[in-house]
């Protein structure tokens, strides 16, 4: 995607505020706070402070009438996580109407990589907790976290290819998608059906008003809220009003004029609160479980935890890998000529790390506070590290590759402005 310039997003806040701006939109950036927001979790609730962090997450606050009196963890994965799904919504929109889904042929892979990726994931898991009471978990190891996985990837492959991101991205993005039809479709509890057509209200009002390009914050910003607040009292989890609002941004295809869409205006915008705020928050909230003491190191015997760190782990590999390879057999669509198999071998260890989307599900699955719920948070925390240590072994051993190919194409010896490698082509050539 072209990076718009600072014209074409005219800034009116203080320069500091413009930077930090800058600093959060970096993929690299956010991957940090998240671990940050983590580790401080994990560190305080192992500590002898830890009945703070309990209460502090189980502080309660908001207006009663509205139902929306919720413990601050509530208003992380429910409240804060919407905006990046909106965010993420945003990018699903772009992707589809502008980017690497709008063409079949290009997009089929890193589709069925996706898909293979979630499916191979859930067999696993179920297997491992057939019969079980961690069955209601299934889904928890079918997600990839992009902004984690990008990060990594930005963090170790300075010299991988450009297609290596966009065949993770695109898997991503799909993967994202899927994750939220698997929230709404199997993780509703309730469904109250006035509160979801009273939403489809101010949603019809925020998608009249984007569509006719309007910016206004004081206009846009209450109509997303009461979209928010109807569809959580629908019983629909409220993060899908976030998508939903993403949805109806419009994308400008590079052909209909100079300069970014409102979908990307609102990246540019929203992206710094989502990367900066809302990831490392919910971070922060849904990774502080207690191991020490308790009984806490049964968990890393429990099926939940081994169903989670096999599927994340294990799973994404087979399914990736294996969808991939199949797609490719039985269609015409071909892997870049920029890519190996042990690129995608490496991707697919990158996948792994699933980590808000799987916390979240866990959290729907079984409860905020459960004991199941403190063992999906184990298993998502380590099978997201150790899949993030096992990508960057392979990943950094291909970007050694890679820089020596670069070296190598680069590499001048008599100083003539042309590279040794074109040169021995011509001379190959008889030229």
């Amino acid at each position: 995607m072209t990076r718009p310039t600072p014209r074409l997003f005219a800034r009116r806040s203080w320069p500091e505020t413009s930077r930090i701006g800058d600093i959060l939109r970096r993929e690299t950036v956010g991957g940090v706070l998240l671990l940050v927001g983590a580790a401080v979790a994990l560190v305080w609730a192992n500590s002898p402070w830890r009945d703070a962090y309990t209460a502090l997450s189980e502080l309660t606050v908001g207006p009663a009438s509205l139902h929306l009196d919720l413990d601050l963890a509530t208003w992380a994965a429910d409240g804060l996580l919407a905006i990046f799904f909106f965010v993420a919504g945003l990018e699903l929109k772009r992707e589809f109407v502008a980017g690497d889904l709008r063409e079949p042929a290009r997009a089929l892979l890193p589709v069925a990589a996706a898909v293979g990726g979630m499916i191979a994931p859930a067999i696993l898991y179920t297997a491992i907790n057939l019969g079980g009471d961690g069955l209601a978990g299934w889904a928890i190891p079918t997600a990839t976290d992009i902004a984690f996985a990008l990060s990594v990837l930005a963090i170790i492959g300075s010299c991988l290819p450009d297609a290596l991101r966009t065949f993770l991205l695109t898997l991503a993005v799909v993967d994202d998608l899927l994750a939220i039809t698997i929230i709404a479709l199997f993780y509703t509890e309730r469904l109250a059906i006035g509160p979801l057509l009273l939403a489809l209200l101010p949603l019809a009002a925020f998608t009249v008003l984007v569509q006719r390009r309007v910016r206004s914050w004081w206009l846009l910003l209450p109509l997303a809220a009461l979209t928010w607040v109807l569809v959580h009292e629908s019983g629909v989890h409220a993060t899908v009003a976030g998508v939903l609002l993403g949805f109806a941004v419009p994308v400008v295809r590079r052909r209909e004029g100079p300069g970014p869409g409102l979908a990307e205006h609102f990246e540019h915008r929203w992206r710094p609160l989502s990367a900066g705020v809302a990831v490392p928050v919910f971070a922060f909230f849904a990774s502080g479980v207690t191991v020490v003491g308790g009984g806490h190191g049964a968990a890393f015997t429990d099926r939940v935890t081994i169903g989670i760190v096999v599927g994340l782990v294990a799973g994404k590999v087979v399914g990736i890998t294996g969808a991939t390879w199949i797609v490719q057999r039985v269609t015409r669509a071909r892997l870049s000529e920029d890519l190996a198999w042990s690129d995608v071998f490496g991707l697919s260890l990158l996948a792994g790390i699933g980590f808000t989307v799987s916390l979240l599900i866990g959290e729907l699955a079984f409860g905020t506070g459960s004991a199941a719920d403190d063992h999906v948070k184990i298993g998502v925390l380590t099978a997201s590290l150790l899949a993030a240590a096992l990508a960057t072994v392979v990943l950094r051993h291909r970007n050694r590759v890679y820089r020596r190919i670069q070296e190598r194409e680069r590499a001048d010896a008599d100083a003539d402005g042309v590279p040794d490698v074109y040169e021995e082509d011509a001379r190959e050539r008889g030229e």
